[in-house]
């Protein structure tokens, strides 16, 4: 698929022990394979259908999505920061493609 960007928005930095909030989007348009194209033949099925966040190499967080779900998934969760590291982003799309991206973030 074209252009699919995946953005997350990460605080820079964060006290030692502070919980913050995390939110990322994808731009996929998440066809459940249930609707009919203009030629009246079924669309296929392809959606994201995992979404995983690590800290250091340790998950933080991790979901399953399913065909329900809309265009352009919106997730948002917390986690605790306990030291400076790196976030890693990873979006399983079905046709196998992995999206990904990361975000460092700093101790105040």
């Amino acid at each position: 698929m074209d252009n699919i960007k995946p953005r997350v928005k990460v605080p820079k930095s964060a006290s030692a022990g502070e919980i913050i909030t995390i939110k990322t989007l994808i731009n996929h348009p998440m066809e459940s394979g249930l609707r009919k194209g203009k030629d009246g033949n079924l669309i296929p099925r392809q959606i994201i259908n995992k979404f995983t966040c690590e800290f250091n190499g340790k998950s933080v967080f991790s979901c399953e999505l399913e065909p329900a779900i809309s265009a352009n998934p919106y997730i948002e969760f917390s986690a605790k920061v306990t030291e400076a590291g790196t976030f890693k982003f990873s979006w399983l799309d079905d046709d196998g493609s992995v999206y990904e991206t990361e975000n460092k973030i700093a101790i105040k």
